[in-house]
């Protein structure tokens, strides 16, 4: 039915959608993202894996669908919250892969769009849209992880500037990003929650050094990050000065809710389909390990209820009714369950998935990512933390 004689507003939305995901969207990029080299990060000196990566960006972001549901003023498509999860669930049905992963989209474009000026958003939110600058995360130190609050980079006010020294780790992607939002120490005497403040600064900036980390993987998006009398312009403190803890907490809410997103794998192949190919099928169709089929279809029923929690987790958070704190129960369970997915298909593929090197395995692509899992229940706050969070601010827990 044409979408002109379509009464239902919604639905008509829906049909256009469709019609446009289906005309603009090109089929190289209607394939899972396999390394993260098929991912497309933008920034000032953008790298594309092809052509059609970087159109697919163009028309997305032209389209203001790269961040649909802000206002159209800083990029976005002012989409209605019925519209956006309408235009993810079309997405989701061609196997439309993401035009554009950003911290920016993901962390600071939220913490702007609450607590930013006027000068700010009109500045930052639009290249983050269009995906001009790439952003990294300047929150953990060697001695201040899970205990965030005892950071000790220090911020020192020279009136027109902040003069930046200290040193963060785990800054994931610092040596390619662009700019940074970082948390600084501005009073020296205040309780240490009260003292902190959230600054923007350029990556280029003279005094600003990185070196990456290597895990057990092989490979790593992880850096260490160094301040060296770095000069930050004070325009570029966002929020007041000691205010940045409150934006800080609002920004990780942000970032668990990303890092719980991995529990569900979009549209990448299922674990079943992975075994299926590597195993076979028994002489009824089904996978051939009875235990081995067992234990995925329990897998992938607790899956396929993790995204029907994602979903409810973001109708109530749009809706103004979500519990600040069910961010952690989401980023705990999201965590377990990649793991979990890893761990399946490695059994799935025997000594097959311990292929390290060349072609025939993407360099050792099942193996090493399998490996990186293991970061999942650290990273963004470990497990424990948000445990301990879940049994206070969700259940009440007494002496939690």
């Amino acid at each position: 039915m044409s979408s002109s004689v379509i009464a239902d507003p919604i639905e008509r939305f829906r049909a256009e959608t469709r019609a446009w995901l289906e005309a603009n969207c090109p089929a190289e990029m209607r394939r899972p993202a396999v390394t993260d080299e098929d991912r497309c990060w933008g920034g000032r000196n953008p790298t594309f894996q092809s052509d059609a990566q970087r159109v697919w960006l163009e028309r997305m972001a032209g389209k203001g669908w790269t961040v649909p549901d802000w206002p159209t003023e800083y990029g976005g498509a002012g989409l209605t919250k019925e519209e956006h999860k309408v235009l993810r669930q079309e997405m989701a049905a061609l196997g439309c892969r993401s035009p554009l992963d950003s911290f920016g989209i993901w962390m600071l474009g939220p913490a702007l769009l609450r607590y930013g000026n006027a000068d700010q958003k009109a500045e930052h939110l639009p290249k983050i849209a269009r995906g001009e600058i790439r952003w990294c995360q300047g929150y953990s130190e060697p001695n201040a992880g899970s205990d965030l609050a005892s950071l000790k980079t220090r911020a020192d006010d020279k009136g027109d500037h902040y003069l930046v020294n200290g040193q963060k780790i785990w800054t994931s992607y610092a040596n390619k990003a662009d700019w940074i939002f970082c948390l600084v120490r501005t009073d020296f005497a205040a309780q240490k929650h009260t003292g902190i403040s959230f600054l923007l600064f350029d990556m280029a900036s003279p005094g600003v050094t990185t070196k990456p980390i290597l895990l057990i993987s092989g490979m790593s998006p992880f850096c260490e990050t160094f301040f060296d009398n770095v000069q930050v312009p004070r325009r570029n403190l966002v929020g007041e000065p000691n205010g940045g803890w409150e934006i800080a907490k609002y920004l990780l809410t942000h970032e668990r809710e990303m890092i719980s997103s991995i529990g569900d794998r979009g549209s990448n192949r299922s674990v079943a389909q992975s075994a299926l190919a590597a195993i076979g099928a028994d002489a009824t169709g089904r996978l051939a390990d009875p235990l081995l089929r067992a234990q995925i279809a329990a897998f992938e029923v607790d899956e396929s209820a993790f995204r029907l929690l994602l979903e409810r987790s973001g109708d109530l958070a749009r809706q103004g009714q979500g519990n600040p704190a069910f961010s952690s129960l989401l980023k705990y369970y999201g965590a377990e369950l990649n793991k979990r997915r890893y761990e399946l298909a490695m059994q799935a593929a025997g000594s097959d998935g311990l292929e390290w090197e060349g072609e025939r395995s993407g360099e050792g692509s099942l193996a090493r990512t399998w490996l990186r899992t293991k970061a999942n229940s650290i990273e963004g706050g470990t497990s424990e933390v948000q445990l301990n969070v879940v049994a206070k601010r969700i259940l009440g827990l007494p002496g939690a």
